[in-house]
């Protein structure tokens, strides 16, 4: 593709997708926020700790800097040219039809089998002040509100995501400001404890070995999965071009603030060999401070924080249909807009499977959770990787002079996204090391499989699905 093949129309965003432009500033910034907080923090920070100790703050802080690399890489793409198939799209671009084709399908899945655990979640919360409901019979009531929400418009979709949001971010720093309170003036129990060397002072930074601490990467990522879902508001963003900068620029400071920050806080408060596996850290420092109702307050962030998630999925996945249904990649009736702009059937379809999870909190209630997270933290890194892969791609290409610059160039030019590579890679190896996560790998090699027989049938009814318009991958061009 040469640099005068990129329209006007694509240059300010694609209008001819066909969506409302309903995503201002405010609502854009808050999903960006609210893609950096989710469960992985409020719950499966606590597993960690006690892997890790202290040093989790450290891997938080490395994996922070990995993702704001691979969101850089992804603004420059989005202000080249700010579609909603987003990673999708310039994988097909840059890499070729196959991967735009396997990275749509695979953060389907993502979002799928993420929105089924987060249903699970949301109704295991729920269970804490109402044992009596059957957990299946709250899962499918959250699953027909938000997909009602989400067949509104996108400005509703918007607002209920800010306020999700918002409810996540006003529990975090509130636990900051109290957590900072009690070591400067020591108030409450915890007071008499709290302390800055607790950091260090039961068996060092790294209590366990290093080895222990890095292990914990592979669900410092999945706590970070989703940060990436602001590109794929481009296409309905009021403003792309303030908007998305401003929302990526801000990610350092948000993980500093709520993970970083936060866990630093928590961890010189409560000393860490306090935190155990399946029990939230917040709880546990709410409580230990002497917070009136400490878990039921935590058990509404978390709630909020599923269901944000849950929300998000259905409003990506429909997106995502309608772009490989756009490229020929998927049924053309995923293409199809409702009269309020919104991909309908592309969402139904999505939640359909969703549903999945409403069945097994039906059938095995105790086990749902357990059995879909870890899926989505390998099809995270993969689109993780395609969006890395793809800058290298456009990078060169804009030094060869076939495309344009994009407004918004990424620190570092394509080495950060090198760096960000690798890293990626060896977060991989050590979910292959680990005999309790690697079964998601063998899940992903079937589902590889499967995508694999599906373009098969695709080139067999149409030959042209290969070359895109007839025109060669840009990797091909400049590699």
């Amino acid at each position: 593709m040469t640099s005068s093949k990129v329209t006007d129309a694509e240059a300010t965003g694609a209008p001819e997708e066909g969506y409302e432009r309903g995503l201002g500033s405010r609502q854009v910034q808050m999903i960006a926020i609210g893609g950096a907080i989710g469960v992985g923090l409020f719950l499966g920070a606590g597993a960690n700790i006690a892997k890790a100790g202290p040093s989790l703050i450290l891997m938080y802080a490395l994996a922070g800097a990995i993702v704001f690399f691979i969101m850089r890489a992804l603004g420059e793409l989005l202000l080249y040219r700010p579609v909603s198939g987003s990673f999708a799209e310039y994988s097909r671009e840059f890499l070729g039809p196959f991967f735009g084709y396997f990275t749509g399908w695979t953060y389907w899945l993502m979002w799928v089998v993420t929105g089924m655990a987060e249903l699970t979640a949301a109704a295991i919360y729920v269970h804490y002040w109402f044992p009596h409901v059957p957990q299946w019979v709250t899962a499918l009531v959250f699953l027909v509100i938000l997909f009602g929400v989400n067949l509104i418009s996108v400005k509703v979709f918007g607002e209920l995501e800010f306020w999700f949001s918002m409810v996540k971010v006003t529990a975090l720093i509130g636990m900051i400001v109290i957590g900072l309170g009690v070591l400067t003036f020591g108030f409450s129990s915890a007071g008499d404890t709290a302390a800055v060397s607790n950091l260090w002072a039961f068996d060092g930074f790294f209590p366990k070995g290093i080895g222990s601490s890095l292990m914990t990467l592979q669900g410092v990522m999945f706590a970070y999965l989703a940060v990436e879902l602001v590109g794929v508001t481009a296409g309905e963003s009021e403003n792309p071009e303030k908007t998305l900068p401003k929302a990526i620029n801000t990610l350092p400071w948000r993980i500093a603030l709520f993970y970083v920050g936060a866990l630093t806080v928590i961890l010189c408060v409560v000393k860490w060999t306090e935190f155990a596996e399946g029990v939230s850290p917040f709880v546990k420092a709410f409580a230990m401070i002497g917070i009136p109702a400490a878990a039921g307050i935590v058990n509404f962030v978390v709630l909020t924080a599923a269901l944000s998630s849950c929300n998000s999925g259905m409003y990506s996945t429909g997106r995502m249909l309608r772009n490989l249904a756009d490229s020929g990649e998927a049924p053309k009736v995923f293409s199809k807009l409702s009269s309020t702009k919104t991909p309908a059937f592309g969402i139904f379809v999505s939640v359909l499977f969703m549903g999945i999870g409403v069945v097994l909190n039906y059938i095995v209630p105790e086990k749902a959770f357990g059995y879909v997270t870890s899926i989505a933290t390998a099809a995270g890194i993969w689109t993780w990787l395609m969006i890395l892969i793809s800058h290298v791609v456009y990078r060169r290409a804009v030094v060869a002079g076939r495309l344009p610059a994009s407004s918004f160039p990424a620190p570092g030019g394509s080495v950060c996204s090198w760096i960000a590579i690798v890293f990626l890679l060896f977060v991989t190896g050590l979910i292959a090391y680990d005999a309790d996560s690697r079964v998601c790998l063998y899940v992903m090699a079937g589902w590889a499989v499967a995508l694999g027989i599906g373009w098969a049938v695709l080139k067999g009814r149409n030959p042209q699905i290969t070359t895109r318009g007839g025109e060669e991958p840009e990797f091909e061009k400049v590699g």
